[in-house]
């Protein structure tokens, strides 16, 4: 694995860092989540999309800039450093779009990754049921063949969908073949949420944004069209999906190396206020406390294992993009990956409010980070789950 930066890598990151400096929307942008700001988000993302920055690993024909994954990488670190948000557009771009390029048709890549990319299509994600959430085998919505017209009919419930409330298309799961076993019998469908016979309910999430919809279908037709993927394939296509959610594109290293950067700064300016600490040895630290009768020098070496964290999942994402380079294919490691950050976020932040202590309840950054970490190992299938899956798969358990 080699780590050197080419001149061409080089001239990339000072051009993506200089046109994120002169084109940042000011900062804090209101939550993308929120009916105020998903909008405010949006046009911040046509803007990249106008400038060739919003999908920059994609074909030029569908706005992309054709760079490498290594570029995309350095592409996320400078979007991420200086305080930029989450994209609005993730699920599809990061999500979707990567399925699409595998099993996709030519005529369906044309006409949605360039709607896709620049926003016009907002794509949001239908697998969780009511009855089925983690376990994504289990969903019951149902799709009917319906030959006259040339498709299907789909009947169901599809809940917990981020941002379903400000979403125009669903991509999910239907169990085209009830008489299947669990992972067969299930068609990957591609959904226009405007088509008649679809509701979609928001549901607010506990910090009051409008985070989530519930999506329910009473005999909406979709076209043959819209199918990813084989019929009664669909599984193989979810996995896909899933294996870009709980692996490389959904959490960029770079994400999780600005947290970090401006969790430092944080601890040092609370060492500052206890008497400029941040240059002493553990043992000067170890009997010395904040104002709040916090032990300093635990916190510098939370701190610390914070950094080596953010450090040490950059360098396994590096091995990962390498060997997609060398023209390997994620498998199960994904889900080693997904346990990795989804724990490693919870641990950044829960440290950040350690070091604030009682004005934590106070800083809506931090603790909306913190919030939303909580999340991390419930979605894209709970860490159990990923538990499960790498003792099975990577270290060859048998199951109980």
């Amino acid at each position: 694995m080699d780590l050197t930066y080419t001149e061409r890598e080089i001239q990339f990151r000072d051009e993506a860092r200089q046109w994120l400096e002169a084109n940042a929307p000011c900062l804090p942008m209101p939550p993308g989540d929120s009916e105020e700001g998903f909008p405010v988000h949006r046009a911040w993302e046509h803007k990249l999309y106008d400038a060739r920055w919003a999908v920059v690993s994609w074909p030029a024909k569908y706005g992309g800039r054709d760079a490498t994954l290594w570029e995309w990488l350095i592409f996320e670190e400078e979007y991420y450093r200086i305080g930029l948000p989450q994209r609005v557009a993730q699920n599809g771009i990061f999500l979707l779009a990567p399925t699409l390029f595998e099993f996709g048709t030519q005529e369906q890549k044309d006409r949605i990754l360039p709607r896709m990319a620049s926003t016009q299509d907002m794509w949001c994600q239908g697998w969780s049921e009511p009855n089925a959430g983690s376990d994504l085998a289990g969903i019951s919505s149902k799709a009917s063949r319906d030959d006259k017209r040339g498709g299907w009919i789909l009947n169901g419930q599809k809940t917990w969908t981020t941002r379903g409330a400000f979403c125009t298309h669903l991509f999910g799961l239907f169990r085209s073949d009830p008489n299947a076993e669990r992972h067969k019998g299930l068609t990957y469908f591609l959904v226009d949420l405007s088509l008649p016979g679809i509701t979609v309910r928001p549901v607010n999430k506990f910090d009051g944004d409008i985070g989530f919809a519930e999506v329910f279908f009473d005999d909406v037709f979709v076209s043959d069209s819209d199918v990813l993927g084989q019929v009664n394939k669909g599984w193989e296509v979810a996995m896909a999906t899933t294996g870009s959610e709980r692996g490389l594109s959904l959490r960029s290293p770079g994400r999780f190396i600005a947290v970090v950067e401006r969790l430092i700064a944080l601890y040092k300016q609370e060492a500052s206020n206890s008497g400029d600490l941040q240059n002493a040895s553990d043992d000067q630290n170890g009997a010395v406390q904040n104002s709040y009768g916090q032990n300093i020098g635990d916190l510098r070496r939370q701190v610390a294992d914070c950094w080596m964290k953010a450090q040490a999942y950059k360098l396994s994402t590096d091995q990962t993009v390498s060997l997609i380079a060398q023209g390997n294919k994620p498998g199960p490691e994904s889900s080693l990956n997904k346990i990795f950050w989804s724990e490693m976020d919870i641990f950044l932040h829960e440290t950040a409010l350690r070091i604030l202590g009682p004005r934590a309840s106070a800083d809506s950054e931090w603790m909306k980070g913190f919030e939303f970490s909580l999340a991390g190992p419930i979605y894209a299938g709970t860490n159990e789950i990923q538990r499960n899956i790498v003792a099975e798969r990577l270290l060859g358990l048998p199951r109980k």
